[in-house]
């Protein structure tokens, strides 16, 4: 809105230009964010208390979490309020980039809210019955592949993928591209969903891969530097930075009441946008497989879930952790909450930096 507003006015009032540049307003994003969540957060906070929306301890779970009974949940209208606001206001409203990720955010913040206001409000533990969440899921992916497919202005998606580490090798999928699209916004949305169980961990997590995601966008979106680097020009997803900016400065601020002792909670409402949001940026920037890498943490989390199940059912009710998702496991072998979460958060930078390494080892 402001890109539309004040550039415009450049011919008036030369610094007006500045808006131009992608980099400001990826910047004028990323403190925009922070500064709706700080100012938002504290009002969010105390309506929630109010109306009594807060987090029911599950049984199975921890018996060091059952002190968090009580502490207002649905915190995820705060870190969409940071993302969406400051993106309506600093990206270019008219890149169809922006609208798709914005589309994913917002679809999925609302399947979410559904979940959260079931379990929370209507006492419904389970929330959601887990199907109707997962056609959401699986229809949002069929219409954003079907998007890029056949409505994309430029014409620059077709079924491929780059391979990570090598040049000028794509991965053609020919028809499985659209289920190859809703397994990432399906897989990443549950991933960070699954992540989403101490204080602090998945908003953490999520900062860091949306830094990441800022840097592949910015030039993936120039071709001067796609050129030099040797990866895919694709026109228009430089503007994705302005997007990750939102997002990552959205994470800054809801961290602020969200780490340990956490003051809210973001609930699905806050996971499953966050990880649809990755998906659909790796998606956007073709670097679907490197998602693998960026969200190393994430993969981890969904895995160790899959594999505790999978060896529960097929060995006799043995299990491979003391407790799935895996950061259960570390905390139940006696590390303090705050340790987990602090080291899982270096396991997610070191990925995020493996990623950025992929722009020149190829």
């Amino acid at each position: 809105m402001l890109y539309h507003l004040l550039y415009p006015l450049t011919k008036y009032i030369g610094g007006l230009n500045l808006f131009r540049y992608i980099t400001f307003r990826t910047a004028g994003a990323t403190v925009t964010a922070i500064i709706i969540c700080l100012i938002l957060g504290p009002m969010f906070i105390r309506l929630l208390k109010r109306f009594q929306i807060s987090e029911k301890i599950r049984e199975e779970g921890p018996s060091s979490h059952r002190q968090k009974a009580g502490t207002p949940t649905m915190g995820g209208l705060i870190i969409l309020c940071g993302i969406v606001i400051p993106t309506l206001l600093w990206a270019d409203l008219t890149n169809f980039n922006i609208l798709m990720v914005v589309l994913v955010t917002v679809w999925l913040g609302l399947i979410g809210y559904m979940d959260d206001y079931l379990k929370v409000v209507k006492n419904q533990p389970r929330g959601m019955i887990g199907k109707k969440k997962f056609i959401g899921q699986v229809l949002l992916g069929l219409i954003f592949g079907l998007f890029l497919l056949y409505l994309e202005p430029g014409g620059y998606y077709d079924a491929t993928t780059d391979i990570p580490f090598f040049k000028n090798y794509i991965l053609n999928l020919g028809i499985l591209y659209v289920p190859f699209i809703i397994l990432v916004i399906t897989g990443s949305s549950n991933a960070v969903n699954l992540t989403d169980g101490l204080d602090g961990l998945a908003i953490g997590l999520s900062g860091i891969c949306f830094l990441a995601f800022a840097v592949f966008a910015y030039v993936t979106g120039r071709l001067d530097f796609s050129a030099y680097l040797q990866i895919e020009y694709l026109p228009g997803t430089g503007e994705l930075a302005v997007y990750c900016g939102a997002a990552a400065g959205a994470a800054l601020g809801f961290l602020w009441f969200n780490t340990h002792p956490a003051e809210v909670f973001m609930g699905d409402t806050g996971s499953l946008a966050l990880g649809g949001a990755l998906g659909a940026i790796a998606i956007l920037l073709k670097k679907e497989l490197l998602l693998v890498i960026v969200g190393g943490v994430f993969v981890l989390e969904a895995l160790s879930v899959i594999l505790q199940i999978g060896s529960y059912r097929l060995r006799n009710k043995k299990r491979i952790f003391r407790m799935a998702p895996i950061h259960h496991h570390f905390e139940l072998a006696g590390w303090p909450e705050s340790k987990v979460v602090v080291r899982f958060w270096i396991l997610g930078a070191l990925c995020a930096l493996l990623t950025l390494a992929t722009l020149k080892v190829r």
